[in-house]
């Protein structure tokens, strides 16, 4: 299948399309808070009414935005959706060293906040409708199902003004039987792009505070019931604290599928040993892996101390002392069996907790569905050495809430990019690769081509 009938040199120039709108999109700061969304989101309308694509531009709040775009199809099948968000997480300027918001090109990257997250997968999937409108007008077709585009606002802070706000308010322009989302990865391993994790699940994020009270008093009067020092000792049992491994049908073709293409032999058997059925397998499998956060993030819950707090002053000895855990269960987990293990660990009744937020817990997407196999396919054409593999997601996106809504939602960033690159993601000198936004414009574009114009053309009439 040749994807929308374009060559070699077509692809050139459509990648480099996609680079001036990255550009374009990147120089829009819509760093959240406090999000000022609704700059890119009339770039992405003009651009998409430019090319006939139908539009419905929405502003959730003042300065919040979200863009629905659709190429109507014929019906026969429910609609695809392709989605990506508009806001970006704030940056250090200083620790830069490039401009945040400039979209220059150095050594072959294109730099910027949101160049990986999310704005690279916004660039890509804006690509994709224009190169989808362009293939049915030129071929007289019309696609069997709807195409539709979305762009959102807030998920980085969690979506009150974006996916949530959209699914309340405007559920029916956003209705699709398969949506492809962030979440995924290509993993770039020794030089050449290994495998595709395609994020069929996620971890549920929850907020917790840990409090710790003790006896107050002057300074100059040291005492072992210190809220702090309390504190700081249960921190530091929560930190030798590990939850159990567990894992699900996704985690299990996870490590499965990787074991039988991972260069480093240890770390290979490791992760056929933790697929296994058998629980001693697991264990030393768990064992290995549990020096690679990144996988082992994967097995298991994950606590995260991100914020603490306590005192007034340097010479009072507070009452009371409290540190943020950033709690990832897997799915089927639950947060009180969480709360009970880490009580026991911390072994003192005079530190507590309360949970302050919690996710949701979505189904998982099925590995059979239609729209794995059509990113199975796609990348197969373009690339048949990169193996496909189900993700279970270590962070949040939106997804989940699509999930719940009763879509079969798939992850895919669709860049190669090698752990280095992944890791400046909300970090210092984000930037993607042109050949690799290159290579994910083709990808997504494969993806939509299986999925909309499978079937005999069908005449515009």
């Amino acid at each position: 299948m040749t994807t929308f009938g374009l060559s070699e040199g077509d692809w050139e120039g459509a990648l480099w399309e996609t680079v001036a709108h990255l550009q374009a999109l990147i120089r829009l700061d819509t760093v959240n808070p406090p999000g000022d969304e609704i700059r890119v989101a009339r770039y992405l309308d003009d651009v998409l009414r430019g090319a006939r694509i139908e539009t419905t531009l929405l502003e959730p709040a003042p300065g919040r935005g979200a863009v629905v775009g659709r190429i109507a199809g014929t019906g026969t099948r429910e609609p695809v959706l392709l989605m990506a968000h508009m806001d970006v997480v704030p940056v250090e300027r200083e620790k830069w060293t490039t401009n945040p918001f400039g979209g220059e090109i150095l050594d072959g990257y294109l730099y910027g906040r949101g160049a990986i997250d999310d704005k690279g997968m916004l660039a890509a999937n804006l690509q994709a409708m224009l190169l989808a409108r362009r293939f049915a007008d030129a071929t007289s077709t019309q696609p069997d199902r709807d195409i539709v585009f979305l762009a959102t606002s807030d998920e980085e802070a969690g979506g009150a003004f974006g996916i949530d706000w959209i699914l309340e308010n405007h559920r029916e322009l956003v209705r699709a039987g398969i949506a492809l989302n962030e979440g995924g990865r290509i993993r770039v391993v020794d030089g050449r792009p290994l495998y595709c994790a395609i994020q069929c699940a996620e971890k549920v994020p929850y907020n917790v505070v840990l409090k710790a009270t003790g006896t107050g008093g002057h300074a100059s009067v040291p005492h072992r019931g210190n809220a702090i020092a309390r504190l700081a000792r249960a921190l530091a049992r929560i930190e030798a604290h590990q939850e159990p491994v567990a894992l699900d049908d996704v985690s299990r073709g996870f490590f499965g599928g990787l074991a039988r293409v991972w260069p480093d032999p240890e770390v290979a058997t490791a992760m056929g040993d933790v697929a296994s059925n058998d629980p001693q397998r697991r264990a030393a499998g768990a064992r290995v892996l549990s020096a690679l956060p990144p996988l082992d993030a994967v097995l298991r819950n994950g606590i995260s101390p991100t914020l603490i707090s306590g005192g007034i002053r340097s010479n009072v000895i507070p009452t009371e002392a409290q540190a943020t855990l950033n709690v990832r269960l897997l799915p089927g987990a639950t947060i009180d069996e969480l709360l009970h293990r880490l009580r026991k660990a911390i072994d003192d009744p005079e530190v507590g907790f309360e949970v302050v937020s919690k996710g949701e817990d979505a189904p998982s997407s099925p590995l059979d569905g239609e729209g794995y196999r059509a990113i199975c396919a796609a990348l197969a054409a373009l690339d048949p050495s990169i193996l496909a593999v189900p993700y279970l997601s270590t962070g949040a996106t939106d997804s989940a809430p699509l999930r719940m809504a009763g879509m079969q939602c798939y992850g895919i960033l669709p860049f190669p990019m090698e752990q280095e690159d992944e890791d400046r993601m909300h970090g210092h000198d984000e930037r993607v690769a042109v050949n690799s936004l290159g290579f994910g414009v083709r990808l997504t574009c494969g993806i939509v081509q299986r999925l909309a114009f499978s079937g005999p053309p069908t005449p515009v009439t």
